[in-house]
């Protein structure tokens, strides 16, 4: 915009007398990012409309208020990498693809003293580069610059990149950090970065101060727990042979893992670019126990350290003892989640063949929808849960473990995957097509399923709040406390003998019977408040004066929901024998009703609307 068109804006607007200089920078031909449309470009100003058109992706030829604009669009200098990207293509193209710390550096270069959050940035440079490729480049490009001395890298996304006037090589920064800080955690990582900063051989810098820095943290501080205080041991050791010092402190790592019963906490935190050595430090410092102890934690294992466990005892002679334990805790049911995701995952590797071949089996099934079903009901959210995503992404994996099963196992595990918690309904029927495709009688299953949701039941309020009710109770409470009396169990040893677990056993199939009962009961229920009945015939929510014709006894009926009953009040559910004799039938209609064995005949002397004595 030309200073007259400014200031013919500013006349009629004085409050926009601040904002002058933006308003003269929205130029044609100026490039300008705004809160809502993006970037885009200025191409001319209608000084007639007084309007900016600009050309934004998807959107040419846009009529805009420039004084909207103010608050709502930023104008974008010649050296901002979304300019660039327009007027200098190929050498943006160029610095992506070689010379990401560059590209950084350039884009610095373009914000108010050469300094942007993280989050301004990344924001940038996802534009850029794309969406789909930015998240890899810049995992890479972060660790290029972390090594750059022109950039300080800041640690939280709220903080800022900042080009430095004088560059700082990466060690002198991490020695920076290192004296700024007295947190335990943060040395011990920070002497980690240092070491892989100076390449860990032939370190010349003085590192004296960062050793006892970081031996005192592991020996004194009350910040770290046991798995943070061996790691950081490992890292002092690591450090003392790097600058020539044979490590002699307290407490050594040996005496850190000395007590067994720890092991098992360590390994659930400790970083997995340690797991291997830890395992390998455990076999040094318990070499008679080690075996047993590396079993106890295979047991408990999570993630990659189920990898490394077995790998470790494969590689130190352990397979045949490892696929008897397998097959035992199988039969025991005892195969943990993350034990079975790794089961499955290497069914076909060749290296672990003679190891899995025996397990490969229905029974493994019925382990893993097990373990699917007990980690959806301790699950506070709705949390992914892996082994349940690798049964329904690895699409031969149902067949390879049903290749030895008879109908009848098949039939049994579909009825238990139906049950189970941690899937959807969909996902259900997914699984149970790969079921129907090898023993196509398990379709009369679905046939069943559908047949029972299709007919609706009508209920009142009140019964449909108490059924409910009662599935809350079931799922959020009895189920878990089962699941936990369960788990009790099994650690009690020998399953054939242990009558707690067959106990809380029976409980669990009682308990999801009811479940799934009550959840397909709740599905079907239409609720009502029975205003639609009428006095022209017998229906749920009409009162029924009738006499037995054997007695002459006159009685009164109250017909509600399929769930309601009182006998002391007579109020029956429409489903009874008596409620639905008495359906569809009209005044001075008789009725025969089998009641309690004997044929009983009935009058319909009157009919009356249940709504229309509420609250009367």
């Amino acid at each position: 915009m030309n200073s007259e068109a400014v200031s013919a804006l500013i006349a009629k607007s004085p409050s926009l007398k601040a904002a002058k200089p933006k308003l003269e920078a929205m130029e044609p031909g100026a490039y300008v990012v705004h809160r809502s449309w993006g970037f885009g470009q200025i191409k001319s100003y209608d000084e007639a409309a007084q309007r900016l058109i600009i050309d934004f992706k998807g959107k040419a030829g846009h009529a805009m208020d420039p004084a909207f604009c103010i608050s709502t669009m930023e104008v974008l200098p010649a050296a901002h990498l979304l300019v660039r990207k327009e007027t200098d293509g190929a050498r943006i193209t160029e610095l992506i693809a070689d010379n990401p710390v560059q590209l950084v550096v350039e884009a610095l270069h373009a914000y108010p003293n050469n300094a942007a959050t993280a989050i301004e940035l990344e924001l940038t440079l996802a534009q850029v580069i794309g969406e789909e490729k930015f998240k890899k480049w810049w995992a890479a490009a972060k660790k290029a610059l972390a090594k750059d001395p022109r950039v300080a890298v800041p640690e939280k996304k709220t903080e800022c990149f900042v080009l430095r006037e004088t560059p700082v090589s990466a060690e002198d920064e991490i020695l920076e950090q290192f004296n700024g800080t007295r947190s335990a955690r943060r040395r011990i990582a920070l002497a980690e970065e240092l070491m892989d900063a100076l390449g860990r051989k032939d370190i010349k810098t003085d590192l004296s101060a960062v050793l006892k820095g970081v031996a005192d943290a592991v020996k004194d501080s009350n910040q770290l727990d046991s798995a943070e205080r061996l790691y950081g041991a490992a890292v002092r050791d690591d450090l003392a042979r790097a600058v020539g010092q044979e490590p002699a402190f307290e407490p050594s790592q040996a005496t850190i893992i000395a007590n067994v019963r720890d092991l098992p906490a360590m390994a659930e935190k400790i970083p997995v670019q340690f797991q291997s050595r830890f395992l390998d430090l455990i076999q040094e410092t318990h070499p008679i126990e080690a075996r047993d102890v590396l079993f106890s934690l295979l047991k408990t294992s999570q993630g990659k350290f189920t990898t490394e466990c077995i790998n470790f005892l494969v590689e130190h002679g352990h397979a045949d003892e490892l696929a008897a334990t397998l097959k035992r805790w199988q039969t025991e049911q005892n195969l943990r989640a993350p034990v079975l995701l790794w089961i499955v995952k290497n069914r076909h590797s060749k290296k672990f063949a003679k190891l899995l071949n025996d397990l490969i089996t229905p029974r493994l099934l019925s382990a893993i929808f097990f373990a699917i079903d007990y980690e959806a009901l301790q699950a506070s959210s709705a949390r992914r849960i892996p082994l349940a995503d690798i049964l329904s992404e690895d699409t031969d994996l149902i067949s390879d473990l049903l290749s030895t099963a008879d109908p009848e196992t098949a039939r049994d595990l579909a009825n238990t995957l139906m049950l189970n918690q941690g899937f959807e309904e969909l996902t259900k029927k997914s699984l149970l097509a790969r079921f129907i495709k090898i023993f196509p009688k398990i379709q009369s299953l679905v046939a069943a399923d559908a047949e029972s949701k299709e007919e609706q039941l009508l209920v009142s309020k009140g019964s449909y709040e108490r059924k409910r009710e009662e599935y809350e109770q079931i799922v959020s409470k009895k189920i878990p406390e089962n699941s936990k009396a369960i788990a009790a169990a099994r650690e009690h040893g020998d399953l054939k003998e242990n009558s707690e677990y067959k106990m809380a056993k029976q409980d669990q199939q009682v308990l999801m019977a009811q479940k799934t009962l009550l959840e397909r009961d709740l599905g079907r229920a239409r609720v009502t408040d029975f205003k639609d009945a009428s006095t022209e015939q017998v229906s749920a929510g009409t009162i029924v004066e009738v006499r037995n014709e054997a007695t002459g006894n006159t009685t009164t009926y109250t017909i509600l929901g399929a769930w309601d009953g009182d006998p002391e009040k007579h109020i029956i559910s429409y489903k009874t024998a008596l409620g639905a004799a008495l359906l569809g039938r009209k005044q001075g209609d008789r009725v025969r009703v089998k009641l309690g064995g004997n044929d009983e005949d009935f009058s319909i002397l009157k009919i009356v609307r249940y709504a229309d004595t509420v609250g009367a």
